[in-house]
């Protein structure tokens, strides 16, 4: 079973290595759409715990936040792909170090990010957790009295 899948593997990268500059452009493609999805989906977590965590600041900023996240995002998905296209122009050096740092810079980013907003939030880890039970957060009262006169 393993082998010819094995075989199958090592003809379709012999393929792609005789053809490098054809398959280059779509290689950076990906490498684009791959970092606008990493990224984005990471930038869309961090504004809505932003949102949640601090609303009034959120509300005062949230242009000048989408405007930055959007263009944070757009720069380092198109710098991922470009480097991406450069790291491929010689198939006598692959596997070539710049592309092999472009693809973990861009695998590891969205995870940093994460990591790093969750320990700044106060949530901790990676994977979200359920809290055990009676361990809850109570729900925030809302400033005012809830009695009512009568």
């Amino acid at each position: 079973m393993i082998t010819p899948l094995g075989i199958l593997a090592v003809n379709a990268s012999a393929f792609v290595m005789v053809h490098l500059n054809e398959f280059r452009v779509g290689i950076a493609a990906c490498a684009v759409v791959s970092g606008l999805v990493l990224n984005g989906l990471t930038a869309w977590w961090l504004l809505r715990m932003v949102s949640r965590n601090a609303p009034p600041l959120y509300r005062e900023y949230r242009l000048w936040a989408l405007g930055g996240s959007v263009l944070i995002v757009l720069l380092t998905a198109a710098a991922g792909g470009y480097l991406t296209y450069l790291g491929l122009r010689d198939p006598r050096r692959l596997p070539d170090a710049l592309s092999v740092i472009v693809a973990s810079f861009m695998i590891l980013l969205p995870f940093a990010v994460s990591l790093a907003a969750r320990r700044l939030a106060g949530i901790g880890g990676i994977i979200p957790v359920e809290e055990p039970a009676g361990r809850e957060r109570s729900p925030r009262r809302s400033g005012g009295s809830s009695r009512t006169l009568t």
